[in-house]
């Protein structure tokens, strides 16, 4: 056979396997047996093997899992993976409903199946799958490309034309019947078992080795398009569009035109979840027409135009053994409940919150009760209440502790706040939190400081701040137990390296009482330097859209005190970066527009990074507002559009010079 021939014949050879895997694991409807589907991808194997030339991205032959990897990357996410705002009953998905009309007027619903599973983003270009995600911080997650391509109801090359360039969410999870059998076969030959399909499918794309992702029954149902889909007016096209294009969409999504038809198709889906073959934990509405999706837009953690409709929660009654009492970073006690271990929606449970000491006093809970569990969302178990019908004698109601259980200084209650807090600012239990929070990774993501190495060292009076851990000695390190010369040295290089960390992660760190990670973010946006939040007014951060009262006060009380005052001095005086990145004063990209198409030699998320520090803004599709096209190896269609319009296209080396850019960037 000539080459062209054989590239013919592999070429013909993929499309059938892409139709029969399709037909298999999308519409559960084959046409043809194991064994011929097995001759055919043998046939494949053996001409790529003899070719490997001819050997592609998305080819069938890819999903074989490979060798296992070192880490995975980090990948910033084209649009945000925002979370859900959740409701529990009818009157609350009404109220939604009244918010959503109040703003844009009547409204028809899509409402979906919420998978109790594993949140990714799907990334294809001209049609080919490039890349896969995990949600992360919803900002930025782990790129778990090879594990998602071991998943059959993935399509690694989109079908028809209509989808190119586009960005997907979907929930990866592994059905029960998959979950029940890879049990049976791990108890058979001794291997450890999975408490729940949830954590099953969320494990398994954690797993640094794709064959072991590749022996595990995983599947995904894709419910989003969050880039290309411009020809798109309503999520019910986008789910065709999603269908068509080769993706396994929800059979069970259904288009309501009213919030009385919502609640009751949300109703039958909770009557009908024992019956289906995967897991899920409520369902979710959305606005049908994108155009007022847009309108309603998002807060800084939810769109407007979805919630989250959460069904009862799996619950079962054990005795409650004890009630502990944790300090958390701001001082807060916080109760716990110790009980006698029992499963509750496959997870055996032996703790559960009880929220507050009011929760106690209110549903009388005393040692040695029976109650009620339930993990609420099936995540987060907590105790509903006693059964006092089963109440043994000599109980005594529980006392709420006037001193703190760690350092011993008196507790109190502030205002109408239901918390107790410890008034020790020097508490050891809130040092060793707020030491925690500001080397976690959404903060400062300091390595090599784990739990215990921040006991070591509050105990043994090396750091009585956050500040005092960039004042740390080699000396100090090595006096601790488990520390050598290697260790001492990669833990002072990891703190080192976190002075550098940009504005809004120092902010988070700080631990600021309703300052999240978007709160950050937003702060991070709206101020050039540490010092300049500390000096804003309530009035200046209650204007701030998204931010909210309650944390704009907590931020003035926060920079008001003298303590917190000489924390930051000593932040600054250790070289901590407390400003935000100075934008480049080359004004070549000063308002200008640009779009990328191809694969660049460096990550998109640096290329749009580099954009907006030179004064440009970043978008997802050509048209005639449009500056620049910027393309790397295999542009699709954009390259077309920008020639139509007579806009400048440029190589990545030429982009680079107009930013005065020299490093060399990896994947």
């Amino acid at each position: 056979m000539t080459k062209d021939t054989i590239k013919k014949t592999i070429e013909k050879l993929r499309e059938q396997i892409h139709y029969h895997n399709y037909k298999y694991y999308v519409e559960n409807n084959p046409v043809i047996s194991d064994y011929e589907f097995d001759l055919l991808l043998k046939q494949l194997e053996e001409l790529e093997q003899k070719y490997p030339e001819l050997i592609s991205p998305d080819s069938p032959t890819q999903r074989v899992g490979g060798s296992p990897v070192d880490g995975f990357s980090t990948v910033k996410h084209l649009v945000p993976m925002l979370s859900l705002a959740n409701t529990y009953n009818a009157n609350e998905l009404k109220e939604f409903d009244a918010r959503v009309q109040k703003r844009v007027g009547p409204v028809s619903y899509i409402v979906e199946p919420k998978i109790d599973g594993a949140g990714v983003a799907l990334l294809y270009k001209d049609g080919i799958f490039v890349r896969g995600a995990t949600r992360g911080d919803g900002t930025q997650g782990d790129d778990i490309t090879q594990n998602l391509k071991t998943i059959h109801s993935i399509p690694l090359r989109l079908k028809g034309s209509h989808l190119s360039d586009i960005e997907v969410r979907g929930e990866v999870f592994m059905t029960r019947s998959g979950f029940k059998q890879y049990n049976k076969e791990q108890e058979s030959s001794g291997g450890s078992l999975f408490a729940n399909p949830r954590n099953a499918a969320a494990g398994s794309l954690r797993q640094l080795s794709s064959k072991i992702v590749a022996s595990r029954p995983l599947d995904i149902f894709v419910y989003a398009i969050t880039e290309g889909r411009e020809s798109l007016t309503t999520q019910e096209e986008v789910l065709e569009a999603l269908h068509d294009a080769g993706f396994k969409i929800n059979p069970r999504s259904k288009k309501v035109n009213s919030i009385e038809e919502a609640i009751a198709y949300c109703e039958l889906l909770e009557q009908q979840r024992d019956q289906l073959d995967y897991d899920i934990d409520g369902a979710v509405l959305k606005v049908n027409s994108l155009e007022k999706q847009k309108r309603l837009g998002s807060t800084i953690k939810s769109p407007r135009w979805a919630i989250s409709y959460k069904f009862a929660a799996k619950q079962a009654t054990t005795r409650l053994h004890a009630i502990d009492v944790q300090v958390g970073r701001t001082g807060s006690l916080t109760p716990v409940a110790i009980l006698e271990p029992v499963t509750v929606g496959g997870v055996t449970v032996s703790r559960a919150t009880l929220h507050n000491f009011d929760e106690i006093q209110r549903k009388d809970l005393r040692v040695g009760d029976i109650v009620l569990v339930e993990r609420s969302g099936d995540v987060i178990p907590q105790v509903v209440k006693r059964l006092l019908e089963k109440r043994v004698t000599n109980t005594q109601p529980f006392e709420m502790p006037s001193f703190c259980p760690v350092c011993g200084s008196p507790v109190k209650k502030k205002g109408d706040e239901v918390a107790i807090r410890c008034i020790n600012k020097m508490c050891p239990a809130r040092l060793k939190w707020r030491v925690r929070y500001y080397a976690s990774r959404n903060a400062m993501d300091i390595d090599h400081l784990g739990t215990q190495t921040i006991d070591k060292l509050c105990e043994e009076g090396y750091i009585d701040t956050i500040a005092d851990l960039y004042y740390l000695t080699k000396q100090d390190i090595l006096t601790l137990e488990g520390f050598k010369d290697k260790s001492a040295d990669n833990l002072l290089l990891s703190i080192e390296k976190s002075k550098q960390r940009d504005l809004s992660h120092l902010i988070y760190g700080l631990g600021i009482r309703h300052v999240g990670k978007y709160a950050a973010q937003l702060l991070a946006e709206h101020y050039p330097s540490l010092d300049a939040l500390s000096n804003a007014t309530l009035p200046d951060l209650v204007n701030i859209e998204g931010l909210g009262e309650k944390t704009a006060e907590a931020i003035v009380t926060f920079f008001g005190t003298e303590e917190n005052q000489e924390l930051l001095r000593k932040l600054k005086d250790a070289g901590v970066n407390t400003k935000k990145k100075e934008m480049s004063t080359n004004n070549a990209f000063s308002g200008k527009r640009f779009v990328f198409t191809g694969s660049l030699t460096m990550p998109r998320a640096k290329a749009s990074d580099l954009v907006k520090e030179h004064g440009g803004v970043v978008v997802s599709s050509v048209g005639k507002s449009t500056d620049y096209v910027v393309v790397g190896a295999n542009p699709g269609s954009k390259v077309e559009k920008a020639k139509e319009y007579g806009i400048p296209i440029l190589k990545e080396q030429e982009f680079l010079y107009l930013t005065k850019k020299n490093e060399s960037y990896k994947r």
